[in-house]
């Protein structure tokens, strides 16, 4: 399993509150499939830019979906232009993707609502790894997954950190954070405008 669908899965599974947004969600999970590129060497960071190198060997097809959308020519995108490109209604396809796949089954009720779906993760090999990878708080899926407000936000208690040591890595989560604190500032100034257009209505 990649770590975006480890994360998605684990998305379900916790019940954080507020719940996760979707477009938080999205955000995270393009950053875990560059993450996932970046580990299978399929691209490298330059800066804040985004280089791609050999194919991506992986048998996850959504993942080798995102491999097919990096941009090759120079100059190369920006790792923020990426998650926002790549992280448009990503949630909505690595659920459509999963339950495809038989690891998620439609409820009348369920921890995650996408519109009026219905979802509720399978007990599968792929759940119960991702479950593995959270309750040994794997430094890469406990950094996202805390980014978007999941868990407790405490770092791995081992001092060979393998994700967040690695400079690349650390940029991405890095790019996630300012891209979901992007998200919520925008969220914030339209709550704000829409209750001043309210109160012009009603003559407050």
């Amino acid at each position: 399993m990649s770590t975006a669908r480890d994360l998605f899965i684990i998305s379900m599974d916790q019940r954080s509150e507020p719940a996760v947004g979707q477009g938080d969600l999205s955000l995270a999970l393009a950053g875990a499939e560059l993450i996932d590129l970046i580990g299978a060497g399929a691209v490298t960071v330059d800066d804040d830019r985004i280089v791609p190198g050999g194919p991506a060997a992986s048998e996850d097809r959504i993942l080798g979906e995102a491999a097919a959308l990096l941009t090759r020519q120079p100059p190369h995108e920006r790792i923020e232009d990426w998650l926002w490109r790549r992280g448009r209604d990503l949630a909505a396809a690595y659920q459509d993707a999963l339950e495809q796949d038989g690891e998620l089954i439609r409820k009348r009720s369920g921890r995650l609502s996408l519109g009026s779906k219905h979802v509720e993760p399978v007990d599968t090999p792929a759940r119960r790894g991702a479950a593995s990878r959270w309750e040994e708080k794997e430094p890469v899926l406990t950094a996202l997954a805390s980014v978007v407000g999941m868990g407790d936000g405490e770092p791995s208690d081992s001092d060979e950190d393998p994700g967040l040591d690695d400079d690349a890595v650390t940029t991405v989560v890095a790019a996630v954070h300012d891209a979901v604190m992007e998200l919520e500032a925008v969220r914030q100034r339209r709550t704000v405008e829409n209750s001043a257009f309210a109160n012009l209505w009603r003559g407050v």
